[in-house]
């Protein structure tokens, strides 16, 4: 008897990659959101594709899943996750008090109101804290906010941002300090973050496309030569 062949096979995103309307990769979408979940890992296509796929399949949508997909988006902001997965959930589904919330929390995030968002995060625990590693990525995501407008952040501006105080604000500044290029100045009235320079907090720093030619009105003039 001949030996049979073991079967072949393939991760996740293999199996998007190949056909990802396939309705006998539902599960394993489900199980790959709660292994991203656990992991803290972030696969965006896999997510769309469930999401597609619970279109076709609407009886077997996860509310639980799609809760899951929804907050991992909102830590992946600046990136426009959020409403790209929003797209694809049924309008019924949204209305339900969970993803209001989710949709509220979002447009906070989006108009750079942290302190509403942080009031209306601490009294939706039950529906954030299954997902490790949501306010630290809400954090980096208000810090990328503020340096795109302060040059130099008032300590009471960044610990509403982030939402910490105190000597646990202290270390985060010490630590970005170290790490991210922090400086950290005494103010009149409170201590003063300096934030890296770039194109948008110094509008110097931009490039000026009008001074530069471009490299096709170059070769024009000189030809390369071979």
């Amino acid at each position: 008897m001949a030996n049979e062949q073991p079967a072949e096979t393939y991760t996740v995103e293999e199996l998007v990659a190949v056909n990802p309307y396939n309705p006998d990769i539902l599960n394993d979408l489900e199980v790959f959101v709660n292994d991203q979940v656990s992991s803290k890992t972030y696969n965006l296509d896999a997510n769309l594709s469930l999401l597609r796929l619970y279109q076709f399949e609407p009886e077997r949508l996860s509310v639980q899943i799609v809760a899951r997909i929804l907050i991992k988006a909102l830590m992946a902001m600046p990136a426009p996750d959020f409403s790209l997965c929003l797209f694809l959930i049924p309008e019924h589904v949204q209305m339900e008090e969970q993803f209001k919330t989710l949709i509220v929390l979002s447009h906070y995030l989006e108009t750079g109101r942290f302190r509403q968002f942080w009031d209306e995060a601490s009294k939706s625990r039950n529906i954030l804290d299954v997902v490790p590693g949501f306010e630290q990525a809400i954090q980096s995501y208000a810090i990328h906010v503020l340096s795109l407008t302060y040059q130099k952040v008032p300590r009471p501006v960044l610990a509403e941002a982030i939402n910490i105080e105190g000597l646990a604000l202290d270390k985060f500044m010490e630590y970005h300090a170290a790490n991210s290029g922090w400086v950290i100045e005494k103010g009149s009235r409170s201590q003063l973050i300096v934030l890296p320079r770039n194109e948008f907090n110094h509008p110097e720093l931009k490039k000026n496309t009008a001074d530069t030619v471009p490299f096709e009105h170059v070769t024009r003039i000189f030809p390369i030569l071979s």
